[in-house]
């Protein structure tokens, strides 16, 4: 899209590979330069003599200018979808731009266009981790055969500053590049999941797609089992991404620029299977002796709601599923009439037309269907899906605090039933409450930003529902409303011929 007032005829383009410091055409002192943004005047109000911008901030000015005289075309069409504004030159993207957590396979997935899959919300701290998974690869072997997928990592400077601002450092310390490539099995993503909920046990770790399931099991390596998942591991992620905790977890920067022989090696380092299991059998022996003591009664809420959740959120994902399941059914018969009724007219030359009618109806209705259905498997189905996972979840998180606790009551019964050792025991006792207390306050942020974003969810998916729901039931509508009104319009020229004398 061309930028308003942009001058006609634009210098050409420095040679390939030139960055800030190619030569640039000259321009003719007092001639008027292209402006960058189509945007009013007052929207752009960079200080060049500000000193204390960010490193962000000073590379997208460097960007700017030198956008300014080369007019590049591969990144001048970003200009309809940013801004800049502010003292600080703060970034703030285009609401049009498409949601951070989805991923739609028929999008182009080229590095170039990856910027159009995700929205920056406008916020003090802009996303700076753009993760996607795709391309699914087959892998057969004499033991097993498994599927691997590509792993994207872009970091947000590798958008803005790639082409032109060569000394571009990013906002995350610990990754020494902008963008990172590796493929990654579902067992690698099993051990990212059990990792993070080992390092932060009262965190709501985002869910992972079933390893199997239950009816057709043989079509595990199914295109649709295999892009469903795809999309699943891609939202697993952008959530952990998009964590203000878990995004710093070291365990996903290495998932995320390891290369295969790396991760194989670094995953050797962790804790035995003995001292896994071990872990296992105290935790399980802990909620065995029964309910905790003293538990704070927000958890105790926390707690009941879970439990009313799960049942909600299961029945929903019955229902449906039954609905789609319907939905079908009803689309596979339908799709019978439209070829009965062109059939039919080829034996009736008197209604031929109208029966011709029916049928291009009954194929303009089959399509909306699915359409609708569709929708229903892309958007509603895998979000109550997920909430169904995320209840299991966060009853796992519960246990694991009221765990903690326990080991804290435990100690404290030790200490009032024994008199040696009370030095000890006295300083033990203070590093568990210490951590029953990091586990609280993480729970607790945690749970609040949990319900914020499934309310969000759900209220999106829904109302998407409904809309498509309406879209439907009016395109059908006006689909026999016209054919109704043709019919009606050639009776009438009828009824008038014959009536001539």
């Amino acid at each position: 899209m061309e930028a308003e007032g942009r001058v006609p005829g634009p210098p050409p383009l420095p040679p390939a590979g030139g960055g800030i410091g190619a030569e640039l055409p000259a321009i003719p002192p007092g001639a008027a330069r292209a402006p960058l943004l189509g945007a009013p005047a007052e929207v752009l109000e960079l200080d060049d003599e500000e000193d204390d911008l960010e490193v962000f901030s000073k590379g997208i000015s460097h960007c700017l200018s030198a956008l300014n005289h080369m007019a590049c075309p591969e990144l001048l069409h970003l200009e309809s979808s940013f801004i800049l504004h502010g003292e600080h030159g703060q970034l703030a993207l285009d609401t049009s731009l498409a949601e951070a957590n989805s991923f739609s396979p028929s999008m182009t997935i080229s590095p170039s266009s990856m910027i159009n899959q995700y929205k920056f919300e406008d916020e003090p701290e802009l996303r700076d981790l753009f993760i996607t998974v795709d391309d699914p690869e087959s892998h057969i072997t004499a033991i097993e055969t498994f599927i691997t997928y590509r792993v994207i990592t872009k970091t947000k400077e590798h958008f803005f500053c790639r082409q032109v601002w060569k000394g571009c450092k990013t906002s995350r310390g610990e990754f020494d590049s902008c963008e990172y490539e590796v493929r990654r099995r579902y067992q690698d993503f099993l051990w990212l999941k059990s990792k993070l909920e080992e390092a932060h046990p009262t965190l709501i770790i985002p869910p992972l797609p079933e390893k199997f399931i239950m009816k057709g099991m043989v079509e595990r390596f199914s295109d649709e089992f295999i892009e469903t998942r795809r999309k699943a591991l891609h939202k697993f992620l952008n959530r952990i991404a998009d964590h203000p905790t878990l995004t710093f977890n070291e365990d996903f920067k290495i998932f995320l620029t390891a290369q295969a022989w790396e991760l194989s090696s670094h995953k050797k380092q962790g804790p035995g299977l003995l001292s896994r299991m071990g872990q296992t059998v105290r935790a399980v022996a802990s909620s065995v002796r029964g309910g905790v003591k003293n538990r704070p009664e927000m958890f105790t809420e926390m707690n009941d709601y879970m439990e009313t959740f799960s049942q909600k959120i299961n029945v929903l994902d019955k229902i449906a599923h039954r609905i789609y399941k319907e939905e079908r059914e009803y689309f596979n018969e339908m799709k019978e009439y439209g070829p009965i009724h062109t059939l039919w007219s080829a034996s009736e030359e008197d209604i031929a037309d109208s029966l011709k009618g029916v049928a291009s109806c009954i194929d303009k209705c089959c399509k909306a269907t699915e359409k609708r259905m569709a929708g229903l498997s892309e958007n509603l189905l895998p979000i109550l899906h997920e909430y169904v996972l995320y209840s299991e979840i966060l009853m796992g998180v519960l246990k694991r605090r009221d765990h903690i606790q326990s080991e804290l009551n435990s100690k404290i019964d030790a200490l009032a039933n024994k008199k040696a050792d009370k030095d000890l025991f006295s300083e033990e006792i203070g590093k568990l409450e210490d951590k029953v207390e990091c586990a609280n306050n993480a729970l607790k942020a945690d749970w609040d930003r949990w319900k914020q974003n499934m309310q969000c969810d759900m209220r999106s998916a829904f109302t998407n529902m409904a809309d498509d729901n309406l879209h439907y039931y009016e395109e059908c509508l006006a689909t026999w409303e016209s054919f109704l009104a043709s019919q009606t319009v050639d009776r009438h020229g009828e009824e008038d011929s014959e009536d001539r004398p």
